[in-house]
């Protein structure tokens, strides 16, 4: 008998009808002579709705109250699947990530899985239950209810996974698996039957909301097999594993669009050794990450420091860098969220200075201005102007020939 994880995502259980489907689904699996585990996320827009209900009462809701409120959509989700299971005549019990024993760090919104404890449900699968958990969230040292972020039920699924050794984990989701890019944007995007954890990681970071990045991070770290697949076929999808050298056969893989991102500058600081710390100890000590940094070429005593944070996270790094530019004397702080990150995603980029030249020449071609680059052994990105952004994803997917038709001929 096999052990399945299954996580199933908020458009999956959007519905009572789509609720209903999906204990047909996890019934058809338990048939097949397997223990099931369910991860699910909330209802639809819930999270949204219930964001919505706080901006109502305050623009600047507690973070602890927040992860308090939107917990509560899981909650919603697994009693109602479990409703239906039980209605189907099978035994089943739901569980929050507290009373499963998922132990988080104490930030909230984005707390990270610190421990596992797998006792409860083992022993709920040993009397014969179906057991179904409430995705994304957990519980901190303090027994203060903790979210994971966006997309944290991926992570509580691959999580679960590996503290059960299960031999799967499936994460259902309304797209069929991992595209070369969105097939939103670009009609003729082909399905990848296969993705190493590092391709993976490199494109859910960067804009493809397949997956959280924390889920590839945590599956990656204890060789936990992801299937993502989707919850309204039953097609095969995408594999993400570790891939060996001689199954790299796409110099690049995918291209990603991430429009959830702002860019955020610290204007004219003083040129002095210790103030780019001063800057980024800051914004650590907003917990605000950041991803491109570039640092302006000297004028006189100062210069400009601009990088790029989440988008819901521009709030806290603006304040942060007005408090910072105060003490410091400087010019003040811009901002602009009206920008997207365009990627590429490859095993093959490394010591390949031919693949940089063809996406900016792709881009030069369409007339799109490159505001910011980063690059890594996998990876290529390019910030530039919301509007541009899904003509560049279209360019760029073209001139590296990553459409079915193209891949075909």
């Amino acid at each position: 008998m096999a052990l399945v994880v299954q996580k199933y995502g908020g458009s999956s259980v959007a519905t009572p009808e789509k609720i209903k489907n999906i204990a047909k689904r996890v019934l058809n699996t338990r048939a097949q002579g397997n223990d099931v585990v369910v991860v699910v996320s909330a209802m639809g827009d819930t999270t949204d709705e219930l964001l919505e209900l706080a901006r109502q009462i305050t623009d600047d809701p507690q973070e602890r109250e927040t992860d308090m409120l939107l917990s509560t959509g899981e909650q919603v989700s697994i009693a109602l699947l479990s409703m239906a299971i039980h209605a189907l005549g099978y035994s089943v019990i739901s569980l929050t990530g507290a009373q499963v024993g998922i132990l988080t760090s104490a930030v909230h919104t984005k707390a990270r899985i610190v421990k596992v404890n797998s006792e409860r449900i083992l022993g709920e699968l040993q009397q014969g239950k179906i057991v179904i958990v409430a995705g994304f969230q957990g519980v901190n040292e303090n027994n203060d209810i903790t979210t994971l972020g966006r997309g944290g039920s991926d992570t509580t699924a691959v999580a679960l996974a590996a503290a059960l050794q299960a031999d799967v984990c499936e994460i259902y989701t309304d797209v069929s698996g991992v595209y070369t890019a969105d097939p939103r944007i670009v009609p003729d995007a082909r399905k990848l039957p296969v993705i190493s954890y590092d391709e993976m990681l490199e494109m859910a970071s960067l804009g493809a909301v397949v997956l959280q990045p924390r889920s590839v991070e945590y599956a990656k770290h204890y060789n936990v097999v992801i299937h993502v697949r989707s919850s309204f076929n039953g097609e095969a999808g995408t594999i993400v594993r570790e891939v060996g050298e001689v199954e790299k056969e796409l110099v690049v893989s995918g291209v990603t669009c991430d429009k959830k991102v702002a860019k955020v500058a610290i204007l004219e600081v003083p040129d002095r050794p210790g103030v780019a710390y001063q800057v980024f100890a800051a914004l650590a000590d907003a917990n605000v990450n950041v991803d491109m940094i570039i640092q302006s070429i000297k004028r006189g005593a100062v210069n400009d420091i601009s990088f790029t944070v989440a988008e819901s996270d521009l709030r806290k790094a603006t304040a942060a860098m007005q408090q910072l530019s105060e003490r410091l004397g400087a010019g003040g702080v811009a901002q602009d969220s009206n920008v997207a990150k365009v990627s590429i995603v490859g095993a093959g980029l490394g010591g390949n200075p031919v693949i940089a030249a063809k996406m900016f020449g792709a881009l030069a071609e369409k007339g799109i201005n490159i505001e910011m680059i980063s690059t890594s052994e996998i990876k290529i990105s390019c910030l530039l102007q919301m509007a541009k952004a899904d003509e560049a994803v279209q360019a760029v997917h073209q001139i590296f020939s990553l459409g079915v038709e193209e891949k075909a001929s």
